[in-house]
């Protein structure tokens, strides 16, 4: 066919875009065709606009997770060719299968398509795995190399232009007796009818940028059109929306899942983008980056390691050095064999963390708009890197951002991961900070609950909660979210669900998990400013039903059962220290209604928070696991962990005598192990600073026989195992001081003899001469 040119590249291959830039300033096209979806016609011209690496997203509306990417980076010699054709006034046009078929055959079941590496053909990414033959790596082991990576780069990368025709030409004799599967011939029939297409509109210079795979399926004699239109017939189809998304670097590696990816698109960037000596620019950008780190590379270093690289190249047959001497020569000068810091080069060098971005004008869902709004307006900009962000809710400008990355994470969109508080007080929090790809596909999926990322994640709130069957706690942790995302429009319905719940869910244990989360969301309602209305009532309800049910709880328990409860009340304990006492129910704040619609009650029958006279939250508490340190029959890590609480909250003053009784021999030594564990959970300080205590523990273990000593033993390394070391050592230390005699009580030893005048003195001023010395 006169007037078409067919260039076969590798997807992503720099040396391909240079050489597909220079062929079409050559041929002058009067139309470019380029492999992928058609849908995308109408993108084309916003290419100038975007900063790759960007991604074509295909999606279904209202079944967003069938969904496909086509990824493009600055490299990418489609890419080259789409900007030559934008600027030059050249029609570009998309020839492959639509997407709107490509997504209708996709497969229910199965994985992405993991082409090996450096095979020059691609499917977009989502696609379900297909084998087919590795052409590169035939090309490579017919050339004598093992590495069909390193046999691309020394053939075409490292050349100053692609032999597009000798491509051709060893494509051709790869494919002869391969018969390409079903869904690979559809492809290649549609290539084909948009090429006579183009022919048929009157181009005359038609340029065609294809996998190298494709080629010989485009030239020479094409069968007849009706043979292609067969093949098309009939093909499943949906409706498929396209639009550019922001792509990374790390999912455009081949690790990624992406079937045509690279492992190494930080280093094609480089070989695209610097031409004048980029062994030399990349070594001085790595000894630059081990130097931000606080290493010491001198210009000696990277002098070493550009010779060392050469040598490699020479040593190893190659024409020029590639990443892989490149490479050896950080790891043995730079990074002086330390491969912990040879994977901070390849993470941040060889890999990349650039984050391609789109125009305003780049077809969105109202939501996306919403976002990249707010984006703007609160200073945060989405980066493809790990970045720490603390916030400080006093301040309003942090407020807002926190509310955002709440809000997204109901919606599904985790940019932001929550990180421990620094400092005291609640007012603080901690982000890490990471945008993917991927995040675009969640908004998209979220476009049908609002036009705003507020309206949408209330009304993912409202259906989460409506959603059966729901745990309580998973409702309480949901009402957290809401007073964390600052959602009042959801917070009635979701604790409408929660009322009804705890109302009719009689398992303590579930109460006990649920009450945390609630304790929190009533005192994120004071920090954060957010209405708190029904949360008090709700709170205090659910802790009375706590209190009533607990006794009957702890009953009947083997081990297993009494440590999982343990971490309940624990937790409990701790929700009820940030309870301030909560006032009556005011008539401003009705109390929450029950699935009936009656106030919610408390267990015993009596409305929660009525205003009458009673014992605030903590005392209430208290007076529970005071009812419970003297019930009988009690478990003993149960009895240990109350009796503990009730002692650090001066509740108790008999302690010593409860744990000499516990620790008598008409315990079984297991139950008196489990009571020791129970009671020190708190930690070891205790023994430390009270000698009692650690008396009675101490004479407990000595006076044990040998075989029953064996029995607690591991009971008792487990409890004394979970003390610091520090603590361990005082323990210790106190122990060895109390069995030694003639020790004094400062741990000092004393020596008579020497002390001898000293006492005769005291004695005498006290008008005791004569006296015993001991006396």
């Amino acid at each position: 066919m006169s007037g078409v040119s067919v260039l076969g590249v590798r997807h992503h291959g720099p040396g391909s875009a240079r050489a597909v830039r220079e062929e079409l300033r050559r041929l002058r096209p009067d139309m470019i065709l380029v492999e992928g979806p058609p849908e995308a016609d109408g993108l084309v011209g916003l290419a100038p606009e975007l900063e790759p690496p960007v991604a074509l997203l295909a999606h279904v509306p209202g079944s967003p997770s069938d969904a496909a990417f086509w990824p493009f980076a600055g490299f990418s010699p489609e890419w080259q060719a789409i900007l030559y054709g934008t600027a030059h006034g050249v029609p570009v046009r998309f020839c492959d299968l639509p997407a709107a078929h490509s997504l209708a055959d996709r497969s229910p079941v199965g994985a992405p398509d993991h082409s090996p590496e450096g095979a020059p053909d691609r499917s977009p990414e989502g696609e379900p795995a297909r084998a087919h033959l590795d052409p590169i790596g035939a090309l490579a082991a017919a050339g004598g190399y093992d590495d069909p990576e390193r046999w691309w780069e020394d053939v075409v990368e490292h050349r100053g232009d692609t032999p597009f025709e000798v491509i051709a030409e060893a494509m051709a004799a790869v494919r002869e007796g391969h018969t390409p599967d079903e869904r690979e011939a559809r492809r290649e029939a549609y290539m084909r009818r948009t090429l006579r297409a183009a022919i048929r509109q009157g181009h005359e210079r038609i340029a065609v940028v294809c996998g190298a795979w494709h080629v010989p399926a485009l030239t020479g004699p094409l069968p007849p059109a009706k043979a292609d239109d067969a093949l098309l017939r009939g093909l499943p189809r949906v409706r498929a929306e396209l639009t550019w998304v922001p792509w990374t670097y790390e999912r455009l590696a081949w690790w990624s899942g992406y079937g045509a990816g690279i492992g190494a698109p930080g280093w094609y960037h480089h070989l695209f983008t610097v031409t004048d000596r980029p062994v030399e620019r990349w070594l001085a950008g790595a000894a630059a980056l081990l130097r931000e780190e606080g290493l010491a590379v001198s210009s000696a270093h990277v002098i070493e390691a550009v010779r060392l690289a050469h040598g490699l190249a020479t040593l190893r047959g190659r024409p020029l050095a590639g990443l892989g001497e490149v490479t050896d020569a950080v790891r043995a000068v730079l990074c002086e064999g330390d491969d912990v810091l040879v994977e901070l080069v390849h993470g941040r060098m060889v890999v990349g963390d650039r984050l391609g971005r789109v125009s305003d004008g780049t077809p969105m869902v109202p939501l996306q708009r919403d976002l990249r709004r707010l984006q703007r307006r609160l200073r945060l900009r989405p980066e493809a890197l790990d970045r720490e962000l603390t916030l400080d809710l006093r301040k309003p400008l942090d407020l807002e951002r926190s509310r955002l990355l709440h809000r997204l994470r109901l919606l599904g969109v985790d940019w932001g991961t929550p990180g421990g508080s620094r400092g005291a007080g609640t007012f603080r929090e901690t982000w890490t900070l990471r945008w993917r790809p991927e995040y675009d596909l969640a908004l998209v999926e979220a476009a049908a609950l609002g036009v705003t990322v507020a309206g949408a994640a209330a009304r993912r709130a409202r259906d989460l909660a409506a959603a059966a069957p729901v745990a309580l706690a998973d409702l309480t942790a949901l009402v957290e979210r809401c007073l964390l995302a600052e959602l009042p429009e959801a917070l009635p319905d979701v604790l409408a669900a929660l009322s009804a719940k705890a109302a009719v869910d009689t398992d303590v244990v579930h109460l006990m998990a649920a009450l945390p989360a609630m304790v929190r969301a009533h005192r994120y309602g004071d920090v954060r400013g957010t209405s708190e209305r029904g949360l008090a009532v709700i709170v205090r309800s659910m802790l009375e039903r706590i209190c009533v049910g607990l006794p009957v709880a702890v009953t009947g328990l083997d081990d297993d059962a009494a440590a999982a409860l343990l971490t309940r009340v624990d937790a409990v304990h701790a929700a009820v220290a940030l309870l301030d006492d909560p006032p009556a129910a005011s008539g401003d704040d009705p109390p929450a209604a029950s699935g009936d619609g009656s106030p919610l009650a408390s267990g015993d029958g009596s409305p929660a928070a009525s205003g009458e006279d009673g014992p605030g939250a903590r005392g209430r508490w208290m007076e529970t696991l005071r009812g419970l340190s003297d019930r009988p029959g009690l478990h003993g890590l149960i009895e240990g962990r109350v009796t503990r609480i009730l002692f650090d909250a001066d509740e108790l003053g008999d302690v010593a005598d409860r744990m000499s009784r516990a620790m008598s021999p008409g315990h079984p030594p297991a139950r008196a192990a489990a009571w020791v564990e129970g009671f020190l959970s708190g930690g070891g300080l205790l023994l430390v600073h009270d000698a009692r205590l650690l008396g009675l523990v101490d004479g407990w273990l000595t006076r044990l026989p040998a075989d029953r000593f064996t029995e607690v033993l591991p009971l008792l390394r487990r409890t004394f195992g979970g003390f610091a070391a520090p603590e361990r050592r005082a323990i210790g230390e106190r122990v060895r001081a109390a069995g030694r005699p003639g020790r004094g009580e400062d741990g000092h030893d004393v020596d008579e003899r020497r002390a001898a005048g000293a006492v005769a003195t005291v004695l005498a001023i006290l008008g005791r001469e004569g006296g015993r010395a001991d006396g």
